[in-house]
């Protein structure tokens, strides 16, 4: 039991360091057949009980039409703990896969595609039993080997969240196992006795993702601290230096959300909120600068390397209450959902350290059914500022 109490600390440091699990929630757990998912629903279940969160499971294994499935031995592992597997039909899944395949002459199924198509059918799930968060099995190996795969395939810097709020489908992606290694996993998936199911993807053992980690293993071999070292990088945010370090996010190929550091970073700001309120809307000079600008975080989203939208916000921890303010896209670039991608982004960046947590935006009286549609509710009193109408927003995330 030496290595399952380890992997309950982990989850349990996981989930106090990006708040992944809150009272009430309903959490699908993706059960794949494999070690990591069914050592993620062991060690869910424990923590059920020994901490002092009232949450509900629900695993759920996807049939997703390849040859060789079948869940029936699972069936009395989960009856046995008192759960009820779902086993869902999720068979066109293999069937879009080959047609991808032969469409686009690939010498393999598409992992890619299958990944977003599994999570959309998970997410639909969910959504049947009202469950509000997926859990997913990603360990931190995992999340090496996409930072490995992003930089050597893709040119960017990046790995997957241990939480990640879907705006559309409204559901939450957490990942408890984030801080814990597929060694400990292993040797859980052992120790416990832990059933398995047969592997049935047709790309077993002939991904990227294992290139990565035949690569990695093979670097630890030789640099027996590169492991730790590598782990603490996806934590030691104060130790992150590169050319464009300021780059908060790349959205796509040409869309880029900066975060407002420098001095031409905050003309571009002034000149994007001067020519949408001031030049547009003829509010004057002096409604629009306030003298609480410095306690904001403002940031740019260029399109193509062009300014095109803004947005500031700050958090107050006191009332657990970020706001949002001075929403400005141009002209030119309207029309693109600009606006929304900064809020949306500001909404993630957030939630993953702070939770549970009101969103407030101060916004104009013609914008109110944008805002809904963005899952905020109309609060208050209406007021004035700059003689616009403004109504309160809110929208709280648990």
């Amino acid at each position: 039991m030496k290595h399952f109490r380890e992997l309950l600390a982990k989850i349990k440091k996981a989930d106090e360091m990006f708040n992944l699990i809150q009272n009430d929630d309903k959490i699908v757990i993706g059960i794949s057949g494999g070690k990591d998912s069914i050592a993620l629903f062991e060690a869910l279940r424990t923590y059920k009980r020994y901490s002092k969160k009232k949450f509900t499971l629900y695993p759920v294994i996807l049939d997703l039409g390849f040859v060789g499935f079948d869940a029936s031995t699972y069936l009395s592992f989960f009856k046995e703990r008192d759960y009820e597997l779902i086993i869902s039909d999720a068979q066109d899944v293999s069937k879009i896969l080959h047609m991808q395949k032969e469409k686009q002459n690939l010498p393999k199924l598409p992992c890619s595609i299958c990944a977003r198509m599994k999570k959309a059918a998970i997410n639909e799930v969910a959504k049947k039993i009202g469950a509000n968060k997926v859990a997913f099995a990603h360990h931190i190996d995992d999340a090496l080997e996409t930072l490995f795969m992003n930089m050597i395939s893709g040119g960017r810097i990046a790995t997957f969240s241990p939480q990640m709020y879907l705006e559309r489908a409204q559901i939450t992606f957490i990942r408890p196992l984030i801080l814990a290694s597929e060694k400990l996993i292993t040797r859980v998936q052992k120790d416990l006795n832990l059933p398995l199911l047969p592997a049935n993807c047709p790309n077993e053992k002939k991904t990227r993702r294992e290139d990565m980690k035949i690569m990695l293993n093979s670097i630890y071999k030789t640099y027996p601290e590169a492991k730790n070292n590598f782990e603490l990088m996806l934590l030691n945010d104060r130790e992150f230096s590169l050319w464009y370090h300021e780059y908060a996010t790349l959205l796509a190929d040409d869309h880029v959300i900066v975060k407002v550091t420098t001095p031409s970073q905050f003309n571009d700001v002034a000149y994007i909120r001067y020519h949408v309120f001031i030049d547009e809307q003829k509010i004057k000079y002096e409604d629009e600068y306030d003298p609480h600008e410095g306690d904001y975080t403002s940031l740019v989203l260029y399109v193509k390397g062009e300014k095109a939208a803004t947005i500031r916000y700050k958090y107050d921890p006191q009332v657990r209450t970020a706001y949002l303010g001075r929403i400005a896209v141009l002209k030119e670039y309207r029309g693109q959902k600009l606006g929304m991608s900064l809020i949306t982004y500001v909404e993630q960046l957030l939630t993953v350290k702070y939770r549970p947590l009101t969103f407030h935006i101060g916004g104009q009286s013609h914008l109110q059914k944008y805002y809904e549609n963005l899952g905020y509710t109309r609060t208050g009193e209406p007021y004035y500022d700059a003689d616009i109408l403004h109504y309160h927003f809110t929208k709280k995330v648990n």
